[in-house]
């Protein structure tokens, strides 16, 4: 596939100067500084040592890695950063009145819609950040791995913005299954593969061990790093699990604090999707900060797929993130780095292991976790798209899940929040399957 060269070869991060709302946060909010002890410290996986800033600096720029071991309380977000944010943010906070009239319960509903943003899901809040640092330390590459297509297309979208290129390996379960994620992906430039493939000795090993394998993120993860530790010119990128990750997407749920504060609402309950972690712990992190200073006591609880339950099932203790075991140890609720889930139609949630600070808050006692098996996730999904009129994406469906069965059993007028991390106009086969 061919791009021009002034879009793909000329990094742009320079402020463009254009207005910016005044409710997009100016600073990301950082969980660690309000934790009550520290979350375990990732291990180089040869040496088993705490890792320094040169065992990731072949990955990732040094903002990233500052921001990955930081106990700041708030990280200053670059202006070119709060600009682009500026097309879709903040996004609303909305009462689902017709919802809550549907079920008859006492409770307020609200959903923070995230498919408001130019890829439809939550996950250029970190995409763009991570363009922008790359682009400022002179890397002309990002690779990187995606499941149901949502990170992939982010990252290609915030690639193409700043002027980088993009090389995304997605699980194959997904790639076969959601063809316009890929369309999307290619359409913003970037080259999109199957995962995995016989494009590196990781994805060649894969298939010798299995042929017909339907692929996993952690298959892909190993895929992407590998072409990126061969590229001086790469770096990689990661949709989630690590701490800058989770870092970038707390302007979900610093946003909606703001406006639960403006209409005088304060959460009792706030239910998030969980695969990797960045879209529950920015949705749900500033609530937890909240809770820790001020002593509030909103619930939060994690909606995992019962095919991938990592934080219900999993064990507590030092993982790979990925498959061929190129990615630091991470302490972690862990499946097992070898785990392939069944290809479920929630791509985004078939990942092995749980985000470092969601699981040390889940062992923390400071958030809950439930699972849910896909035909309640789907069910749920069409019963808020036929009141609400949103379709959202199968991930989304697992907190809405379990949003709905928190409401139909409420007894007062409590509040809840559910995290609607992106809309299901493109995995309307998925819905189509269930129907």
């Amino acid at each position: 596939m061919t791009t021009s060269p002034d879009v793909r070869r000329t990094p742009r991060t320079e402020p463009l100067g254009a207005a910016v709302p005044s409710a997009v946060p100016t600073h990301w909010y950082n969980l660690a500084a309000d934790l009550p002890s520290p979350v375990p410290p990732a291990l180089h996986p040869g040496t088993r040592q705490p890792l320094t800033p040169d065992d990731l600096a072949p990955l990732f720029p040094m903002a990233l890695i500052g921001q990955e071991v930081t106990t700041d309380r708030y990280v200053e977000i670059p202006q070119t950063v709060r600009e682009i944010y500026a097309l879709w943010r903040p996004s609303p906070l909305v009462r689902a009145l017709r919802l809550e009239r549907a079920l008859g319960t006492p409770a307020r509903i609200y959903y923070k819609y995230e498919g408001v943003s130019p890829a439809g899901s939550h996950k250029p809040n970190t995409a763009v950040a991570q363009a922008y640092y790359n682009a400022v330390e002179g890397i002309t590459k990002l690779t990187t791995e995606t499941g149901a297509g949502q990170w992939g297309a982010s990252l290609s979208m915030a690639c193409s913005l700043l002027g980088l290129e993009c090389e995304v390996w997605q699980v194959r379960a997904s790639y076969d299954s959601k063809p316009y994620r890929r369309m999307q992906m290619e359409t913003y430039g970037a080259v999109c593969h199957p995962s995995p493939s016989h494009l590196t000795e990781a994805g060649r090993a894969m298939l010798e061990a299995d042929p017909h394998t339907t692929g996993s993120l952690g298959m892909a993860i190993s895929e992407a790093v590998e072409a990126a530790a061969a590229d001086p010119a790469a770096h990689y990128a990661l949709g989630s699990v690590l701490n800058h990750v989770l870092l970038h997407q707390t302007v979900i749920g610093q946003e909606a604090l703001a406006q639960l504060d403006e209409i005088g609402e304060q959460a009792d309950v706030v239910f998030g999707c969980a695969g990797g972690g960045s879209n529950l712990g920015g949705l749900t992190f500033p609530f937890l900060g909240r809770n820790l200073r001020e002593r509030t006591s909103t619930r939060v609880v994690a909606c995992e797929p019962a095919a991938c339950p990592s934080l219900t099932q999993g064990e507590y203790r030092y993982d790979f993130g990925d498959v061929a075991g190129l990615t630091p140890l991470l302490k972690m609720h862990t499946l097992g780095k070898d785990f392939v889930p069944p290809p479920i139609h929630a791509g985004g949630l078939r990942y092995h292991g749980m985000a470092p600070m969601v699981s040390h808050a889940k062992e923390l006692g400071l958030l809950d976790a439930i699972a849910v098996d896909q035909e309640t996730a789907f069910a749920a999904g069409v019963e808020f798209a036929r009141a609400e009129g949103i379709i959202p994406a199968p991930e989304s469906t697992h907190a809405v899940a379990g949003a709905l069965a928190h409401a139909r059993a409420a007894t007062d007028a409590e509040t809840i929040v559910i995290g609607l991390s992106g809309n299901g106009v493109l995995d309307l086969p998925a819905y189509h399957d269930f129907l």
